[in-house]
Formats: structure tokens, C-alpha cells, sequence
């Protein structure tokens, strides 16, 4: 599959059916990982991979039940738990040297993004879960602190395939030398 049909086909997947994802596509979605871009190299990231049913109850109870994705975090084979690192990217000298000040979120996204894309190419299917009471969810699966837990992403084969979702013109949101 090329890089922009991926892109382009890649949907947010909260079906999927209970086979087991081979080791060798984990490895595939881990070096997608690994070699994600990141602040000076900062490498930020914490992955949590989680298969036990107890595990995924009780992160399940950590989202508001009117959440699209409260069903899929307990029927996917796999959730995957994105950590980063605080006060690493973004600093230098101890400090923050942007506006934004930590810069985690921004690799997070990079990051998230390969695991999606990588997921679709290899025939699985994801959501990104960002709407979860973050400090419970992180107690569930022992985050330390100096870490935030980000998103949850389940992690299975799709049972069905949303149709696409409307998108922005180019012309809506391209501007020239200036906004």
C-alpha cells in the first residue's frame, strides 16, 4: 500500500473481532514507533501494551460510558497505552526553550499517528481514546509520575469499515505567504 492510500483509507476502527494479532505485526507497530521523529531526539514515549481483561475492565470504567470507544477498550484483542515522559522534549538546560513549554503532546501525536497508519497498512484497525479520567486510568496501569498517560488506542481486526467522513476543501485551509 502506498503512503497517501494509507492515508487515505484509514478510518477509526471501535468493531473488531477476537483474533489475536500476530507477533510480527506488533514488532511491525513497535518499530513504527521506534522510529518516530521526535524534539532532539528526545524519544519521549512510553508504550503500554495491554491484553489482560481485568486490566481493560477497569480502564473502561475510566471512560464516561457515552464515549464511542467505551466498548471497544474492553472487545479489542489489544489496548496500547501511550505514555511520555514530561520536562524531556521541548528542554534544554532544565527548562522550557518554546511558547508551548512541554513539547510531549506534539511527539505523542507523531507517534500515534505511525501506530494508526501502520495498524491500517497491515490490515488492523485503531482509534485514538482521549476522552478518560487520565489520573485513574494511570493508576490502573501504574504510570510513575513524571509521566502523563495520553491516549488508548484498541488495537484489533476491523469488523466493518466506517464509510469516510466528509473533509476540508484544500482551498479552505490553504493560505499563501500569510493566513
Amino acid at each position: 500500500m502506498t503512503i497517501m492510500k494509507t492515508i487515505q483509507e484509514r478510518r477509526s476502527i471501535r468493531r473488531h473481532d477476537s483474533r489475536d494479532i500476530p507477533a510480527d505485526s506488533l514488532q511491525s507497530i513497535f518499530k513504527a514507533v521506534q522510529c518516530s521523529q521526535s524534539w532532539a531526539n528526545s524519544q519521549c514515549w512510553e508504550l503500554i501494551v495491554i491484553r489482560d481483561q481485568n486490566v481493560k475492565k477497569a480502564l473502561q470504567e475510566t471512560i464516561p460510558s457515552g464515549n464511542p470507544s467505551y466498548q471497544c477498550i474492553v472487545t479489542a484483542p489489544i489496548v496500547l497505552a501511550l505514555c511520555g515522559h514530561l520536562e524531556k522534549a521541548g528542554y534544554y538546560g532544565g527548562g522550557p526553550v518554546t511558547k508551548f513549554g512541554d513539547w510531549f503532546m506534539f511527539d505523542l501525536g507523531i507517534v500515534t499517528e505511525n501506530i494508526c497508519l501502520t495498524a491500517h497498512d497491515l490490515g488492523l484497525g485503531t482509534v485514538v481514546v482521549g476522552l478518560f479520567d487520565h489520573a485513574k486510568a494511570a493508576k490502573v496501569l501504574s504510570v510513575p509520575e513524571n509521566y502523563e498517560l495520553a491516549v488508548l488506542l484498541p488495537l484489533g481486526y476491523p469488523t466493518d469499515t466506517p464509510a469516510p467522513t466528509p473533509r476540508r476543501k484544500i482551498e479552505d485551509f490553504l493560505h499563501e505567504d500569510r493566513f
